[in-house]
């Protein structure tokens, strides 16, 4: 079957692009793929990280063709028209934020006038963590010229029901991000960092006000005694100073250990191989690539209960889900991870899920969807 996926990707970077390098990777063993990615995905200045583009060794650098103009309408139809043309079977986009909808509806609009080529959205978000005017009409837009959606959680299930109740789809857990490599001794990763403390917990990616950094700094005051160190790896996508302030208000400085640089691919298992828990206190989500990340490492995880979290995180098998923006039970089920000992059976637990959330059944999900 012939087959092009359209979203971010290598040379681009973030979990996304990671996403994609997978899939490709994973179709390609049985299909003919092509990736088509962006020479602009965001102008400069709708943009609050430092670069776009992947530093360090990547893992995953697949091909791909650097075509696409996000803001360029005479772009969209130009692309539109080669996929009119190259006619594959499916044309796969990852849609995550509707600022990609009018792009993606031009281009699909085009390409479906061969009367051959099926469109299949796999959905990170349908409705964003993040709303803005016009999010819905923008995603309509799109959607009504999709043939099939794949989404990653129930939560989004949920939203693309209440805007299309009549839409094909499957539901397909995240799948493992396996590009990380596999972990390393605990006592390697805390060379390699720099880190001499016994017990370390870790908050990872991009930081946005959604995914509750500020509850778990909050959450750390009830531990200040207890000589646990938060390590925060991931670059700010928001205004920092209103979490340097709630360490500096609070005397956290000895507590917390900040890596706010973009982490690149190659280092990723460095940070979660050192930690003996992975944090997630966020007060919206949908699903999280960082739990498949913690997946593929066998790292326990302590959440919030919003979103899809709780559909991979079993609450006492293989961590623990707690109330959203909620700070002292946040520390207490931190400290009773310590307390009960519970970082070798929750990592025996997930061992067992692991091969639930492989890439062979997200494509093979993918390709029955399209073909019954």
């Amino acid at each position: 079957m012939k087959i092009q996926i359209l979203s971010t990707a290598y040379p681009l970077r973030g979990g996304i692009a990671h996403f994609v390098g997978l899939l490709y990777n994973e179709l390609k063993k049985n299909h003919d793929v092509k990736v088509l990615t962006f020479k602009r995905q965001y102008p400069a200045i709708f943009f609050p990280g430092k670069t776009q583009l992947e530093g360090g060794d990547s893992g995953e650098k697949i091909p791909t063709e650097i075509i696409v103009d996000s803001v360029n309408p005479f772009n969209w139809i130009k692309v539109g028209k080669k996929e009119f043309n190259d006619a594959p079977d499916i044309l796969i986009f990852k849609y995550w934020m509707p600022f990609f909808a009018p792009c993606f509806g031009m281009i699909t609009k085009h390409a479906k006038k061969n009367n051959k080529t099926k469109v299949v959205v796999i959905c990170d978000n349908v409705i964003p963590h993040e709303n803005k005017l016009f999010d819905k009409t923008l995603t309509k837009y799109f959607f009504n010229r999709v043939d099939f959606f794949v989404v990653l959680s129930a939560s989004v299930e949920k939203d693309l029901l209440s805007l299309y109740p009549k839409a094909k789809y499957k539901l397909l857990p995240h799948p493992i991000y396996s590009n990380f490599g596999n972990a390393i001794e605990k006592s390697v990763a805390k060379l390699y960092l720099k880190i001499n403390d016994e017990k370390v917990i870790l908050f990872f990616g991009f930081i946005r006000d959604y995914k509750g950094l500020d509850t778990l700094l909050l959450a750390m005051i009830e531990l200040k005694d207890k000589n646990i160190k938060l390590l925060v790896a991931g670059e700010f996508y928001t205004d920092k100073e209103k979490y340097l302030n709630i360490i500096k208000e609070h005397r956290l400085d000895k507590n917390i250990i900040l890596k706010t640089d973009f982490i690149p691919t190659n280092e990723v298992k460095y940070y979660f191989s050192c930690c003996d828990v992975v944090i997630l206190p966020y007060k919206s989500a949908t699903q999280s690539g960082i739990v498949q990340i913690a997946v593929n490492f066998k790292k326990p995880v302590i959440a919030t209960n919003v979103g899809g979290l709780a559909e991979v995180i079993v609450n006492e098998e293989s961590g623990y889900i707690v109330e959203k923006e909620n700070p002292k039970a946040l520390a207490q089920a931190i400290d009773r991870f310590y307390a009960e000992k519970k970082e070798i059976p929750f990592v025996n637990n997930i061992s067992k899920i692991a091969d639930k959330y492989s890439w062979k059944n997200f494509t093979d999900g993918i390709i029955e969807l399209v073909t019954i």
